[in-house]
């Protein structure tokens, strides 16, 4: 059985080893039972805490050895127990020992140990499958491969203390999508972990809790089973709202104001509810603290702006609350200056934690500023936070990148904003540098904002479009991503509004007539109604109409013609508002299109009805 390091690391590590590291495995081959149960016993007393005697017994070939052992149906159940205490101590040394664990092929034999009906060998095997699930080089779909492995893992619970919090473990960090938590769902985890909540052991009691956050998120499904479920008489919303009381460990109080936050943000708990207002928010601000740990400040913080992101009420309490918005200025003071700290443990704290911190602090002021201008406006008011946000452009980070952004896009949607802050600090100069080559989550947020930088009471309009934003434009029209390329035409509708006739032929000849019979027959309703917006504003006076139309017109007139016969097919859950704007928008361009016709000759002949340009204001640009 194949299972070693990577060579160059095997290779420095053979360099390095002991006569006494190969005893240890040479005993693991004695014929007598007892000194092998010796040998092993002796190999684990030898490797707790000693990461490089470890990386030598996996070199020497000890985990095949022990997984044979493991396996035997011949080994006594003690000499099993301690070979599962073994591997899931060297599953505790360096990612790389897990890697080498997994080459081995330790996950299935261990869960053929949970067969066994053994307690003590069953818990040695879920501490070591916990230690394996739990390190992030370990796919968690390896847990859900064979199907009998849930619902056996459910059937353990009530076995142990430790099996509740091996197991309950072991669920939330292999729980990772809508996938897993259905399989998790429909196998009772909800029945079988909610009484866990009130055992007598704080850890299963955390892990359990850990287990309905991670199966809440974004679940409405698990989350309206939650909020009915009754534990000694007490639904599950009261007990999270005591768990998360001020006496309570910030660890539990963190945990429960999530899983309120998921219930909340999926719809079973509604957003002006005593438990959301009074208890979960509070609870959430004063995590903000400077008293926290700053890993806790980043947990905090992230869950806040998740809890309000779409609550314009929530948005304003939270603004209110503990003197938030400049708590948050604190988020940026890390690392603290070299010479103020004689500590070097606390500085690569500091730079550990420096990067969460101002990604979180960016994300909590995007949701405080999505809706309100006084809040915007207090927050841009906070010291040097636009040079925050700005320097945040270009951080090596792309998390921070992203955060920053989003942060800046919130802000952008004050038509105050565009006119004052935005200008004063350029904005839009480092937002074209992102554009220029950037992952597509920051493309799309960055894309949304300039799409607000190119309305037409913008500063920023003009030197965006010297920058070479057209062909940018254009070039996101032609993205597979939907979300790019309805930001891509929505941008090119706004740079239209009432534009010279210089920029509405550049912005025809970039796009190309091609591209934009292709945008017309595009699958995403929304990109349509935007190219539908485009056509509106290019053609929005006789001179443009004339001058336009007498080299695509007959192209335009096609296009348009068949959307104008067409059918689109909506959604049904956007039907009526969808529906109703699109007949809306077809008739507003067929009065359009009437405002002219071809006689012969080529030539164009407009009337005198009147016509709007179609644009958006800043506040209902985009999301």
């Amino acid at each position: 059985m194949a299972c070693l390091l990577e060579t160059p690391i095997r290779m420095s590590v053979l360099s390095e080893v002991t006569a006494s590291s190969r005893h240890y495995v040479d005993r693991l081959f004695d014929p007598d039972p007892q000194k092998v149960l010796q040998g092993v016993i002796d190999m684990k007393n030898a490797v707790i805490g000693n990461n490089k005697q470890k990386a030598n017994l996996i070199v020497l070939g000890a985990v095949p050895r022990l997984l044979y052992l493991l396996q035997q149906e011949t080994s006594s159940t003690e000499l099993k127990t301690e070979c599962a205490v073994v591997l899931g101590s060297l599953a505790m040394g360096t990612e790389n020992n897990v890697k080498s664990l997994l080459d081995c092929h330790i996950i299935p034999a261990l869960l053929q140990g949970l067969l066994s009906p053994d307690l003590k060998f069953i818990e040695a095997c879920l501490r070591c499958l916990r230690t394996i699930f739990t390190s992030p080089v370990t796919p968690e779909e390896l847990l859900y491969t064979d199907a009998t492995v849930i619902p056996h893992l459910m059937a353990l619970l009530s076995r142990s203390r430790y099996t509740q919090e091996y197991i309950c473990q072991i669920f939330s960090h292999c729980c990772k999508g809508p996938d897993h938590q259905t399989i998790l769902f429909n196998h009772g985890a909800v029945q079988n972990i909610a009484h866990l909540l009130t055992s007598l052991s704080y850890k299963v009691r955390m892990q359990a809790l850990k287990c309905f956050s991670v199966l809440a998120f974004e679940n409405p499904q698990v989350s309206m089973t939650l909020v009915n479920v009754l534990v000694d008489g007490e639904l599950l919303p009261q007990i999270f709202v005591k768990m998360l009381q001020r006496d309570k460990p910030i660890e539990m109080q963190l945990t429960s104001a999530k899983c309120l936050t998921y219930m909340c943000r999926a719809g079973a708990i509604r957003t002006d509810d005593n438990c959301i207002v009074l208890k979960t928010l509070p609870c959430l601000v004063r995590m903000c603290s400077k008293e926290r740990l700053l890993e806790e400040r980043v947990e905090g913080a992230e869950t806040l702006a998740y809890l309000i992101e779409p609550d314009v009420e929530l948005q304003r309490i939270a603004s209110i609350t503990d003197h938030l918005i400049a708590m948050l200025a604190d988020y940026f003071k890390y690392p603290s200056s070299v010479s103020a700290i004689t500590d070097i443990k606390r500085l690569d704290h500091d730079l550990k934690h420096a990067h969460e911190l101002r990604q979180a602090a960016f994300k909590l002021y995007a949701s405080l500023g999505a809706n309100d201008e006084d809040i915007r406006k207090k927050i841009i008011e906070t010291e040097n936070m636009m040079d925050r946000i700005v320097t945040g452009l270009s951080e090596s980070s792309v998390k921070v990148r992203l955060a920053a952004v989003r942060c800046l896009h919130s802000l952008s949607r004050s038509v105050q904003q565009l006119r004052t802050s935005f200008q004063d600090h350029a904005v839009w100069k480092p937002l074209m540098k992102v554009l220029q080559n950037a992952p597509d989550e920051i493309l799309v947020v960055a894309s949304s904002m300039l799409c607000n930088l190119l309305l037409e009471f913008s500063p920023s309009k003009e030197p965006i479009l010297e920058s070479g934003a057209v062909e940018l434009l254009c070039g996101l029209t032609q993205s597979e991503n939907p979300a790019l390329r309805v930001n891509g035409i929505w941008a090119l509708m706004n740079m239209a509004f009432q534009a010279e006739q210089k920029i509405k032929a550049d912005i025809l000849r970039s796009l190309s007539t091609e591209q934009l019979f292709r945008l017309l027959s595009d699958s995403d309703l929304n990109v349509l109604m935007k190219t539908l917006g485009l056509l509106r504003n290019l053609l929005s006076t006789r001179p443009h109409i004339d001058k336009i139309m007498s080299t695509h017109g007959k192209q335009i007139m096609q296009a348009v013609t068949l959307i104008l016969e067409g059918e689109h097919n909506i959604e049904v859950k956007e039907q009526d508002y969808l529906r109703s704007s699109f007949v809306s928008f077809k008739t507003e361009l067929y009065l359009t299109l009437s405002c002219f016709s071809m006689k012969p000759g080529n030539a164009w002949v407009y009337s005198n009805t009147t016509k709007r340009e179609v644009t958006c204001p800043a506040d209902l640009v985009l999301f």
